[in-house]
């Protein structure tokens, strides 16, 4: 039996959410130790050193700093974008002129993956500007770039930021969160369907039955590709995002250039270390919790 559009919508939501929170819960302090050294790359000889200097100086909660706006960030994210790609799902089949609830290809999958992800960055860019400056407040404060002794959280961040730029403030890197969704979701999707599809070949069943650890597998190696792809496009977004704390920040490209000329390339994949290591079990977490909910909502509802 076809399910009604507007509940299987919902469902869609609702388990992108329950994929954003599981994400968020098994990878936060990975993603704390990357936007610090994304930001300050000189400040840390590498990822060991970044996360016992942060345990040392701030303890525990430290790698935790901005869980709550991550949390909301992933959650929206996640939620719009597996809401989108379901429609733009229906768009590439229109496209494509096939029928609606045709099976697509793993490039069709992957393309509605991309086109969804536009939606989803303009859930994403408000949290994860919040987010990204309260993991490297500690930093900020350090190298004297603004006053030190402030006291951080997300009501104080989200209060300075409508205080000096009002609301368009939060929309600080969209265009490099934008630039970076486009290929990178594309990427994601793609290989995470072109993962599942090689399991189930090689185990003799469809994409639903290849189990859980194949399932959170595929997830982490979507995850990996996005990384490596767009990996240096973060970077400038995380700069852009922090270092706007301490007064008008140029754009992209500037500060794409910026980087190059003074830091050099390497700079741009500063802390992809800790990247590549959450984005398996993180990765594998989003698409399993994601999996698991859709289908027990869909079989409640009798799809």
């Amino acid at each position: 039996m076809a399910t009604h559009p507007a509940i299987q919508a919902i469902i869609d939501f609702t388990a992108g959410a329950i994929g954003g929170t599981a994400c968020v819960l098994s990878g936060q302090p990975f993603d704390t130790a990357k936007v610090k050294m994304q930001t300050f790359p000189t400040m840390y000889r590498g990822f060991i050193h970044c996360f016992i200097s942060t345990f040392r100086q701030v303890g525990l909660r430290g790698l935790y700093k901005g869980t709550t706006p991550a949390l909301v960030a992933n959650i929206s994210e996640n939620a719009v974008l597996f809401l989108s790609y379901g429609l733009c799902q229906d768009a590439v089949r229109f496209m494509s002129r096939v029928d609606k609830g045709t099976e697509l290809s793993d490039v069709q999958k992957a393309s509605a993956g991309s086109l969804a992800s536009i939606f989803s960055a303009m859930a994403l860019c408000p949290t994860e500007l919040v987010k990204c400056r309260l993991q490297a407040m500690h930093e900020m404060e350090a190298s004297g770039k603004i006053a030190s002794g402030q006291r951080s959280t997300a009501w104080t961040v989200v209060k300075t930021v409508l205080k000096t730029n009002g609301p368009l403030g939060f929309y600080q890197g969209l265009t490099s969160t934008i630039v970076r969704e486009v290929p990178g979701y594309f990427c994601f999707f793609g290989a995470y369907e072109v993962c599942r599809s090689t399991f189930a070949q090689h185990m003799g069943t469809d994409k639903d039955g290849i189990g859980i650890l194949p399932l959170m597998f595929s997830g982490g190696f979507g995850g990996a590709c996005l990384w490596l792809v767009v990996y240096p496009i973060d970077c400038v977004k995380s700069r852009i995002q922090v270092y706007s704390l301490a007064g008008r920040q140029e754009g992209f490209m500037k500060t794409f250039m910026g980087i190059i000329r003074t830091e050099g390339f390497i700079a741009l994949y500063s802390g992809l270390t800790p990247t590549m290591i959450r984005t398996f079990p993180a990765n594998g977490a989003l698409f399993l919790a994601y999996e698991l909910s859709r289908k027990f909502m869909m079989e409640s509802v009798g799809a």
